[in-house]
């Protein structure tokens, strides 16, 4: 059966503003009577840090030292009264973030189905090992709920969308216990699992045969001890409590083996969770939304995964119909 996604209300939308091209911006000062606020200046998305005053388990206080959501807010479409969420969750190994063919357009796509989208700066490796990362995810889908009357967003409909290692993020999330911190800080009272989760070309497992290797090392460096790749490959953690999936790959891929998603989608099957698994027989890795390879041959299958997630968001009562 669909999952039943219930509404709360709320009061305020979060402000974005169009800037120049480039890195990270300045802080720039809205009104008189608002707080400073960030802007990245190469998507005019505003910045929500995660941890204002200094992520914990920090190395230093550069960017990359400082997690962070890009907001893309989204007008609530004819049926909702407040809109969903979902934090964008992009690839690269554990080692770097493409952060626009796998963060700012899907994040876009998502505002034209009237989704509020945040795409996650999360810290990497080999700087940051886990659970460093995960910790960031957690915090991203708390934080989102904790500031969802401000967003004015449904608290009780965040997903996640994550794109090959951050797939990896994504289904770690979704499976592993969410023990909450006993730190005093608000945000930290609220729930860190996605309502639903959408995966990519996914990176699932840490364990021969077909851990991606980069991956596995940006994330757990290269000599981990021998039980920890067992435990964090998300196909072996599955419970009849996780949420519903999607999830995308392509048979022939030459950097995440299909198995990743196929192991997965047969453990959230056996465990009784709701599963919609596209296995297209060819393309690549890395094709984000493959709506630029649409006309080539062989890639329209690729190109028509966005239209049947939005069906399946539609079905799981995430999105109106």
């Amino acid at each position: 059966m669909p999952r039943s996604f219930a509404s709360v209300g709320a009061v305020l939308i979060c402000a974005c503003a169009i800037s120049a091209a480039g890195k990270p911006g300045p802080l720039v000062h809205r009104t008189a009577s608002a707080p400073w606020v960030e802007i990245d200046t190469a998507t005019g998305a505003r910045i929500e840090r995660l941890w204002p005053q200094g992520a914990p388990g920090a190395v230093g206080s550069a960017e990359s030292d400082r997690p962070s959501l890009l907001c893309f807010p989204a007008k609530p479409r004819p049926g909702d009264s407040i809109a969903p969420a979902v934090i964008v969750c992009p690839g690269g190994a554990y080692g770097i973030l493409a952060v626009q063919k796998e963060g700012v357009e899907p994040a876009r796509w998502l505002n034209g189905l009237g989704v509020t989208a945040f795409v996650l700066r999360y810290r990497l490796g080999p700087r940051y090992h886990h659970p460093v990362e995960l910790g960031d995810a957690r915090r991203s889908l708390r934080w989102v709920r904790a500031h969802a009357r401000r967003l004015r967003i449904d608290p009780a409909r965040v997903g996640m969308l994550g794109f090959s290692a951050g797939g990896h993020l994504t289904a770690l999330a979704s499976v592993l216990p969410d023990p909450r911190p006993n730190t005093g800080d608000s945000v930290d009272r609220f729930a860190g699992v996605p309502d639903l989760q959408m995966l990519v070309y996914p990176v699932i497992s840490m364990a021969a045969p077909y851990t991606h290797r980069a991956s596995r090392n940006n994330l757990l460096g290269r000599d981990p001890s021998p039980a920890l790749p067992e435990s964090l490959s998300a196909e072996k953690r599955v419970g009849p409590g996780a949420p519903a999936a999607f999830v995308v790959h392509a048979e022939g891929d030459p950097v995440v083996a299909f198995a990743n998603s196929r192991a997965y989608a047969d453990a959230l099957r056996k465990a009784g969770v709701s599963v919609e698994f596209l296995a297209f027989n060819q393309g690549g890795h890395a094709f984000g939304l493959a709506q630029e390879k649409s006309g080539e041959p062989g890639q329209a299958q690729l190109a028509a995964w966005p239209g049947q997630c939005a069906k399946w968001l539609r079905v799981q009562g995430f999105i109106p119909p």
